[in-house]
């Protein structure tokens, strides 16, 4: 889905150019991210503004990858510069703020995707606190891929389930199951923390986790038949963006409350 620059996000990126950019590094940098048309004329700041709002209205290119690649050197590169690194690095933090409000995040190497919400941002700030960097690229790479490659996404969604879970088991110094899937990791880990319906009273709670364990399962299986980690097989999984985006927003929310489940047993023992 073509998605437009907003406006506010529009005037911060003008500012933050006008301010470093001469008007022939302006001119260079539109071109270098594929801006369509020549320069406008005016001030560095009006020609911004206007570049950027006509990047918005030609339906032939996609407003967000020219946005990735128009802010890349301020997002990635801010500890390499001298004299600007103070400005480049406020911009850089109102940017960020300014994506978060309209549920945008910038992914280093130039590109813009959207989030998915709560559950995936209290994911990302629960693993990033812990830092386990496996779960961390599996993480990212879910994000990126969620329009563009929802075969890789599926994997990746699946693969944040079975780091975590791994994770746990090597921490907790519990026996690594011989097949290392998620299904065989995932039962080492609800066991261990209690995730059994049976053990539950209230039959509300039992139900939920009865569906959180099949749906565990369920992301194991699209993950072997539709995802990018397997060859495709006789039958044919067509795969749009909202199968995967359930996928990945399931994955994520029950890996956050495996990772505060997990909290929860730490605090008991200390």
């Amino acid at each position: 889905m073509r998605l437009e620059i907003p406006s506010p996000i529009i005037s911060l990126i003008a500012e933050a150019i006008a301010s470093n950019e001469t008007h022939a590094t302006l001119d260079s940098l539109f071109m270098y991210a594929g801006a369509p048309g020549e320069p406008p004329l005016g001030s560095k700041h009006a020609k911004a503004l206007a570049w950027l709002r006509i990047i918005n209205k030609d339906q032939s290119v996609n407003p967000l990858e020219i946005l990735g690649k128009l802010i890349e050197g301020y997002m990635d590169a801010v500890d390499q510069l001298n004299s600007l690194s103070l400005n480049v690095q406020e911009h850089k933090d109102k940017i960020s703020k300014a994506l978060m409000q309209f549920e945008l995040q910038y992914i280093k190497g130039g590109k813009i995707i959207g989030t998915l919400g709560i559950p995936s941002r209290s994911l990302e700030h629960v693993i990033r606190a812990k830092d386990v960097s496996s779960i961390n690229d599996e993480f990212d790479r879910a994000l990126k891929n969620i329009e563009s490659n929802p075969r890789e996404a599926v994997s990746a969604a699946c693969n944040i389930l079975e780091s975590i879970c791994k994770a746990y088991i090597e921490d907790e110094g519990l026996e690594m199951p011989s097949k290392q899937d998620l299904q065989h990791v995932w039962t080492v880990v609800r066991k261990d923390l209690g995730f059994d319906p049976g053990l539950i009273e209230d039959r509300d709670l039992q139900e939920i986790l009865s569906g959180l364990i099949a749906v565990v399962n369920g992301i194991g299986a699209l993950r072997t038949h539709a995802s990018s980690a397997h060859g495709a097989g006789k039958k044919h999984y067509k795969l749009e963006s909202r199968h995967v985006r359930l996928t990945v927003h399931a994955a994520h929310t029950i890996a956050l409350f495996v990772i505060e489940s997990w909290e929860k047993k730490l605090a008991k023992k200390k």
